[in-house]
């Protein structure tokens, strides 16, 4: 399986603390969205739950996972811009 390497990394909060994380590629994501995610189970968590693991097996491609997964940290207010 692919990785699934981002063109550009994606900035994330994550933790109690609020640490800082670049996912770069879609295999970070998974574990990000499947280990420590505020809203999991909603329909875009879902989604760019999809979308990284279509993109690791080369279903989809990574840039459609990437959007798939800033939307779903935009909507859990993880996302740093």
């Amino acid at each position: 399986m692919d990785q699934g390497w981002f063109s550009k990394p994606v900035a994330v909060s994550v933790g109690i603390t609020g640490t800082i994380r670049h996912i770069s590629n879609a295999q970070q994501a998974v574990e990000l969205l499947t280990g420590q995610w505020r809203d999991a189970g909603s329909l875009q968590h879902g989604a760019a739950l999809r979308a990284c693991r279509r993109a690791m097996s080369g279903d989809v491609t990574t840039e459609a996972a990437r959007d798939a997964f800033v939307g779903a940290a935009r909507e859990a207010h993880v996302l740093v811009e």
